[in-house]
Formats: C-alpha cells, sequence, structure tokens
C-alpha cells in the first residue's frame, strides 16, 4: 500500500468486469485504492462493480459503488452529486468506459455508430462536464480519460466507430485541459494497445470465435514487445498521471502498447 493518491476522491467509470478476472477499469480502481484513494465504482452492471468493491475492501481500501448509464447525463450528474454529498470532493475522474462493434463503415449500422459515440465519447463529455465545475471550486483536480491507440492507428481488424469515437477522446480531452488548465484542472488521455482483459477476450470471442489462446498468441506475436499488456499496465499509467507526480502533465497522450505504433516487429 501507498499514498501516491492519499486523501484524494477518485470516481471510476467502468469499475467492473466483463466476466471473471481484472479489466483496465477494475485494476484502476484497486490501484487508487492501495495508494490512498477513497474510490466510487460506477458501473452499468452493479453486481460487477459490487465484486470490485469487495475485492478493495478486502485489502482494507475505502470505496462505495452506484449502477449508472454514463450516457446518460442524468446519470451522470447524479454520480457525482453522490460523490460530492459522502465525501466534499472530488479529485480524480477516471473515464474507462467502452464498447467495440467491430466493422468498417458499410458493414456498421446507423445504430451501431450512435451507439459507440454514445458509450464511448458522450459518457466522457458528460462526466466530465459534471465533474470539472467541482474540480474548478475545489482548486483543482486530474482527469484521466482512457482512449486507445485504434485513435491513431487501423488495428488488423477494421473497427471504424471505435477508431473514430477514441480519436475523439483524445481531442477532447485535449480541448479540456487548455480550457482549464489556468483553473487547476489537467486532462490526459492513456491509449492501451492490445490488452489481455476480459473484455477483450469476449469481444475477440463473440466476434470471431475460435480457439481464444489461438488468437491471444496471434495478437502476441504482433507486438515488438512479444506480449500483450496487462490491465495494470494500463492502471499504473493512469495512477501516474492521476496523482501529484504528473502535476505539469495535462493536455497529453500517454500510449501503452509495447512499441505496436513505433514501427513494425522486427525478427531476430
Amino acid at each position: 500500500m501507498g499514498d501516491r493518491v492519499g486523501d484524494k476522491v477518485a470516481i471510476v467509470t467502468g469499475a467492473g468486469s466483463v466476466g471473471p478476472g481484472v479489466g483496465n477499469g477494475k485494476a484502476a480502481a484497486m490501484l487508487f485504492a492501495r495508494e490512498g484513494a477513497t474510490v466510487m465504482l460506477v458501473d452499468h452492471n452493479l453486481e460487477a462493480a459490487q465484486e470490485s468493491e469487495r475485492l478493495i475492501k478486502d485489502e482494507g481500501g475505502e470505496c462505495f459503488t452506484s449502477r449508472a448509464d454514463v450516457s446518460n447525463s442524468e446519470d451522470c450528474n447524479r454520480i457525482v452529486a453522490e460523490c460530492i454529498e459522502r465525501y466534499g470532493r472530488v479529485d480524480i475522474l477516471h473515464n474507462n468506459v467502452g464498447i467495440e462493434i467491430p466493422g468498417g463503415i458499410l458493414d456498421i449500422t446507423e445504430n451501431d455508430w450512435d451507439r459507440t459515440i454514445d458509450v464511448n465519447l458522450k459518457s466522457v463529455f458528460l462526466m466530465c462536464r459534471a465533474v470539472v465545475p467541482q474540480m474548478v471550486s475545489q482548486g483543482g483536480g486530474a482527469i484521466v480519460n482512457i482512449s486507445s491507440i485504434n485513435g491513431i492507428r487501423t488495428l488488423p481488424a477494421l473497427s471504424g466507430a471505435y477508431g473514430a469515437s477514441k480519436l475523439g477522446m483524445v481531442a477532447l480531452t485535449r480541448e479540456i485541459a487548455v480550457e482549464f488548465a489556468e483553473k487547476g484542472v489537467r486532462a490526459n488521455a492513456v491509449l492501451p494497445g492490445m490488452m489481455r482483459t476480459p473484455f477483450v477476450e469476449a469481444s475477440l470471442t463473440d466476434a470471431w470465435g475460435g480457439d481464444v489462446e489461438d488468437m491471444m498468441s496471434a495478437r502476441d506475436a504482433m507486438i515488438p514487445i512479444g506480449r500483450q499488456g496487462e490491465p495494470w499496465d494500463v492502471a499504473h499509467a493512469a495512477l501516474f498521471l492521476a496523482s501529484d507526480d504528473a502535476k505539469y502533465i495535462t493536455g497529453t497522450t500517454l500510449v501503452v502498447d509495447g512499441a505496436l505504433t513505433s514501427g513494425v516487429h522486427i525478427q531476430p
């Protein structure tokens, strides 16, 4: 246990996991708690958030859960109000909600497009809009938005709506950072590469089927470092950006991808 975010209050959206294991949001929530933060765990699946709550409390951390649809403005406003009512402030907002519907622009439907943009991008806008006034009034805060390298490059499997939503998140993060820099509110984005998470495993299985381990081995082989990342890799990047260690960093993107976006994998 540490104190890199000691005495801070964090809201983590997408704090549960899709199925067994630890995803990016759960890992971030657990790491924030381990490093001293009080954490509000938000997820549309209350049982998933409650599992994260159990793990955090088993380690002696402080947290509570709330079910919400963060693509809905009323829910977002309620989340922030609940956090302020309970703890009096919000120091960290960690936006981790996301869905991926595979396919190019001729494959996905208009409803698929709208749903992807609503869940992945509109939710970030709504949560930031709800929390920024509180951060300004208390003298500052840190926003960490979990985007994707798919926002800056095309991956082997086309996903036009997902890529557009994730690049939009980068632009929105930058605009928020500039607008509120003088008010002490920092905003940064983490761009994970290929990660082995319950969400990824479920998405690959649903979209393409086949042997999960074979798919994971193929993904490992694409990456210069030789393996996919873990949710904890994303969580540690988010912890750094949320902490005072990054007090002079705002409006930037932190790529966490094992050099995947840096070039081709040179075989030995």
